[in-house]
């Protein structure tokens, strides 16, 4: 793929695409091992993982010997302790959200990268400030927590693309190769993608949370929990009863606490597809087969050539750059 990036030569993939970390969906080896092995980063996300599974799979996927990526929400009651995994592990690049890079010089001692997730310019701005390496911008259509004011992916990413120095990544609205290129085009130097990998054959989810993924449309999808930190997932009996909750009004604390009488889980593992949270971005009702990563990948990368070719009429690769970067003789 020949758009103009940093990524490459800051993470030493092939590819400028980065595998959403989800929680459950690659909180295991198979989907980040098989990304990275494509070329592309392949995200452990660490959020619901015992250590000791943990380390297993960092090891595993290190064991592939492309580079890959751990996924650490800084918010969890034990990022601590995730921390000092990735430490002990040297993990080559580390991805966190919500909070600070306070830990980084721990991990820029031994050469790792940092990416960091934003949802607002000024949270880019003050990470950037703070030395991370890149910033992934997440807009409102993404799956499970994106931006809490709903501003999508393409006003978002552009903002950031203004004022950052360093690579952005986009993420939220993205299922192949024409959204990768359309981020090229706001000013990123690279694409995550969610609910894509989330349906593949590696991703450890139910097989019934990927066959209602499947079945979904485009407009299928909701936030709950509107007003604390929204999660983006398809409509079900939940989210219907969520939302009736919030039409009656009823107060904030009660809303609270039917809000978290459900997770994640329980859709991801235990296939409870009504009930349970089936988090996924509206790019769903773009998708309609499940995948080997690496085929994902593949057409992902021939996808985005194809676009950048119909673009600039077929031009070379080299000069296409040159042109994108304002270098073209």
């Amino acid at each position: 793929m020949s758009f103009p990036s940093r990524l490459p030569g800051l993470l030493g993939i092939r590819h400028p695409i980065v595998q959403g970390g989800m929680s459950w969906a690659s909180s295991s080896a198979p989907l980040a091992r098989a990304v990275s092995g494509a070329g592309a980063l392949g995200v452990i996300a660490a959020g619901p993982m015992r250590p000791d599974a943990l380390v297993e799979a960092i090891r595993e996927v290190k064991a592939g010997g492309a580079p890959y990526a751990l996924n650490i929400p800084l918010y969890n009651k034990r990022s601590a302790e995730f921390l000092d995994i990735a430490e002990a592990e040297r993990v080559p690049v580390i991805i966190a959200s919500q909070g600070g890079p306070k830990a980084l010089p721990r991990f820029r001692a031994y050469g790792a990268k940092w990416l960091h997730v934003v949802a607002s310019p000024m949270h880019a701005a003050k990470a950037e400030a703070g030395g991370v390496d890149g910033l992934i911008v997440v807009g409102g259509e993404a799956g499970g927590h994106p931006a809490p004011d709903e501003v999508s992916t393409m006003v978002l990413v552009r903002a950031v693309a203004k004022i950052a120095k360093i690579p952005v990544i986009g993420a939220g609205g993205v299922a192949d190769g024409a959204g990768i290129a359309a981020l090229f085009a706001l000013g990123a130097e690279g694409a995550q993608l969610g609910t894509r990998f989330m349906m593949t054959e590696e991703a450890s989810v139910h097989p019934a949370y990927k066959a209602r993924l499947l079945a979904a449309g485009i407009s299928d999808t909701t936030l709950v929990g509107r007003g604390g930190l929204p999660v983006r997932q398809l409509k079900n009996l939940f989210s219907a009863e969520v939302d009736a909750a919030e039409r009656a009004g009823h107060a904030k604390e009660k809303l609270a606490e039917l809000y978290m009488s459900r997770t994640l889980k329980h859709a991801a593992f235990d296939g409870d597809v009504d009930w349970g949270k089936v988090e996924a971005g509206q790019t769903v009702g773009l998708i309609d087969e499940i995948l080997p990563a690496a085929e994902v990948v593949r057409r992902l990368v021939e996808e985005a050539e194809a676009v950048r070719l119909r673009l600039t009429g077929g031009a070379p690769a080299s000069a296409a750059a040159d042109a994108a970067l304002g270098t073209a003789a």
